[in-house]
Order: structure tokens, then sequence, then C-alpha cells
């Protein structure tokens, strides 16, 4: 009796064949030519205002559990958060990070950020990056992947950097030093 994967065994490896084949045949290969790509340094200063009667970032869920866990593990934070030029709050406005961060470790301070970077001034005005990562916060240089972008950061792929330059344990305010290195077109 013949073995039933047999035949769907050689149906797979046929069209693996055929699949490299034409991967590998210079003929069957399509080049889309996008322009040139730029790498792109940008630095700002990010604002998670928590406290207050204007906050930038507000808890909008939390777990039964999230008071008692030593790392707030479940709390989902909403962020409309200002993004200057310099350290501080009342320096140029470039642009604002929008999105949301979550506690997402039982063991360290770790979230998961999921945020727009909108960008409100100069050559960049109009134009978003994208960022979601894992940001383990007390830690002292975080990376996280850009995943996209928009406008002049149209196919978009990159790093950035949090460096915290100033946080109040007492209030959960936070600035936040983001180099962006980004490659686009």
């Amino acid at each position: 009796m013949l073995n039933p994967t047999l035949p769907s065994t050689f149906l797979l490896l046929l069209l693996l064949l055929i699949t490299l084949s034409h991967a590998t045949n210079p003929h069957h290969q399509h080049h889309h030519r996008r322009g040139h790509e730029k790498l792109s340094h940008l630095r700002f200063y990010w604002h998670d205002v928590v406290s207050g009667r204007n906050p930038t970032a507000v808890r909008v869920a939390e777990a039964t559990t999230t008071n008692a866990s030593p790392t707030g593990f479940g709390a989902v934070v909403m962020i409309d958060d200002p993004l200057t030029e310099s350290p501080e709050l009342g320096s140029r406005l470039v642009g604002r990070a929008q999105g949301m961060y979550a506690s997402s470790d039982k063991e360290a301070v770790g979230l998961i950020m999921a945020m727009n970077f909108v960008f409100v001034e100069g050559k960049h005005n109009g134009s978003t990056l994208t960022v979601l990562g894992r940001n383990q916060v007390f830690t002292e240089t975080r990376e996280m992947p850009v995943v996209g972008g928009s406008g002049l950061f149209r196919f978009a792929r990159g790093y950035v950097q949090a460096r915290t330059h100033w946080f109040d344990m007492n209030t959960g305010d936070a600035t936040v030093e983001y180099n962006v290195f980004v490659l686009h077109h």
C-alpha cells in the first residue's frame, strides 16, 4: 500500500523547487526602484505627564491585580505626549507621541509601546513615524524598532534609543530623550 503522505510531500517539494528556480532565475525577478534611501537622525524629548489637571497620559484599563503588582502589570495607558526640541516642556514643540503603552512584564517595569510620532513643524510637518516595541523603563538606554511611517517617512524602518532625562517618582511624570535613526525615501 502506498503511503498517503507521499503524494502531498512530493507536491510540496515540487512547488518548493519551482519557487526556488524562479527566485534564482534573473529573468523572473522583479525589481522595484523606489529611489535612494536616506538615513535620518532625529532627536527630541518626550514628555509623559500623568499628574495635574491636564495629563498627557491617562490609564484607560487595568487588571484586577494591577494595583497589587510591583510592576503595574496589566495597566494600559493612552498618550498624547508633547515632543519638544529640548528637555524643557515649554521648549519648541516638534510633534506629539500618540498611542499607548501597557505594562507587560511581571518581573520588571517593562512596557509594550505602540505610538506614532506625529510631526507638526518644519520639513517633517504632517509626517509620522510608528514605534512598536518593548521599553524596559529602568534600563539606561532602551531600543525599540521603527516599523513604518507616512509622508516623508514612507517605507520607514529603523530604531529609536530612549534615555530617561528626568523622572519624578512621586507623580510618575517623565521626560525621555529619543534619538531616532530611520531609513526612508
